[in-house]
């Protein structure tokens, strides 16, 4: 009896790779592996390794990780569209609709001027000279789209994503990590989630963002979210030495850039001055995105790139974690710490994160300021109590909500119904 062949879908995503470290890439690689028993899975992706850089590193050729096939295109050169009339008008755009968004009437608009048509040609250019816009990669999707069930865009921030929907709308899946950010409401992405033949949200709360935005425009929407890795913790001692790892810590996991990180060093050391005497150090795991390190003291240690299972044991040997970023749709490392039992404290100017906190029970716990993360912190630090009954909460917030079976199941659904 002869085999019966599988159904090609594929992922479309900025950089894939098993040394790329990025939530949407990761996010990728998570969700194409596990469908590879069901399906032919490749990933569409470009050659950029770095994407500070956008410069073209990795190999253009195919290769299989894990039993995905992976194709490489090239990008574009990136050329600088600051201050001209393009630049101009999309920046104008975006901070328009966040207006008319900020006053809740943007999803109405939406409903009597779906299209958004204004300076579109405008548009179009100036996405084309950002980071990612790979022409190679566009034309691949047009040429071969017949040969694939579904695609599978993910991140709403980059030009890949945008032009899955151009040219595959009808069979693409778009999964877009947004948060209220200004690339969340450019003029053009009215006309792809208009095209997306399904939008699969990480959370309620970023699902909420999308109606907000888009209106009635999505034709299917949903929670698709994902899951997290178990993964063996290295040998803690080894583990230890190697990152000169102290006795008490709270927890960075990340990238190490601005829009990460925010204000978490002034707030650690104010923390600090407050309570002298605490032992209490932070250690910062994640790459370094920015020239030189961020803020360099004797309180705050970094280890680099750690591997999954080095991060494992650093995670099970914390007092708490931190989550700092404003900027969410569903916060991986959040999911990971409450699943090992550890609170975290995260910037409460993040609806995602936010609604975690309450979901959660409090497993973890929200600031909005500098005197809240300094009360809230000690609080955490002080109370061995607090944190085992919180641990409870946690793992049973994650193992409710975050299960393989339960979000694969919703991804296979969705492929399924185009």
């Amino acid at each position: 009896m002869s085999k019966v062949e599988k159904e090609k879908i594929a992922f479309v995503v900025v950089r894939y790779g098993l040394n790329i470290n990025g939530g949407a890439e990761y996010h990728c690689r998570m969700l194409a592996e596990r469908l590879v028993e069901d399906y032919e899975v490749e990933v569409l992706t470009t050659c950029v390794q770095d994407y500070r850089t956008g410069e073209n590193v990795m190999s253009a050729e195919s290769e299989c990780i894990n039993g995905v096939l992976v194709r490489r295109f090239e990008v574009a050169p990136v050329s600088s569209v600051l201050g001209s009339f393009s630049h101009l008008c999309v920046s104008f755009t975006k901070k328009f609709r966040m207006f008319l968004y900020g006053i809740n009437v943007l999803s109405t608009i939406n409903r009597f001027f779906p299209k958004w048509s204004w300076f579109d040609k405008l548009e179009e250019k100036a996405l084309q000279a950002t980071k990612f816009y790979s022409p190679l990669l566009n034309e691949y999707i047009q040429a071969h789209k017949n040969e694939y069930k579904a695609f599978i865009a993910i991140s709403i921030d980059y030009a890949p994503f945008y032009y899955a929907g151009i040219h595959a709308g009808e069979k693409t899946i778009a999964i877009p990590t947004m948060h209220r950010a200004k690339t969340s409401f450019r003029l053009q992405l009215n006309k792809v989630f208009a095209k997306f033949a399904y939008v699969g949200y990480n959370s309620e709360e970023e699902r909420k963002l999308g109606q907000r935005i888009f209106g009635n425009i999505i034709k299917r929407e949903g929670i698709i979210s994902v899951g997290i890795e178990d993964f063996e913790p290295a040998p803690w001692e080894e583990t230890r030495r190697k990152f000169n790892l102290p006795e008490e810590y709270l927890l960075y996991v990340g990238r190490l850039d601005r829009s990460k990180v925010s204000n978490i060093h002034a707030y650690f050391l104010a923390y600090k001055k407050r309570y002298p005497h605490s032992n209490l150090k932070l250690v910062m795991v994640g790459a370094l995105f920015l020239s030189r390190k961020p803020f360099t003291h004797p309180d705050i240690i970094y280890t680099g790139f750690v591997s999954d299972e080095e991060k494992t044991a650093i995670i099970q040997h914390c007092m708490a974690t931190v989550n700092p970023s404003k900027y969410e749709s569903l916060s991986l490392i959040l999911l990971e710490s409450l699943k090992q039992g550890k609170m975290m404290l995260v910037n409460g100017r993040c609806a995602v994160l936010k609604d975690h906190c309450r979901k959660s029970g409090y497993a973890a716990d929200y600031y909005m300021n500098k005197r809240q993360f300094v009360s809230k912190l000690h609080r955490i630090a002080s109370s061995e109590k607090l944190r085992s009954e919180k641990a409870s909460a946690g793992k049973r917030y994650v193992k409710e909500n975050y299960d393989w079976d339960l979000i694969m199941s919703r991804l296979r659904n969705a492929i399924e119904s185009i």
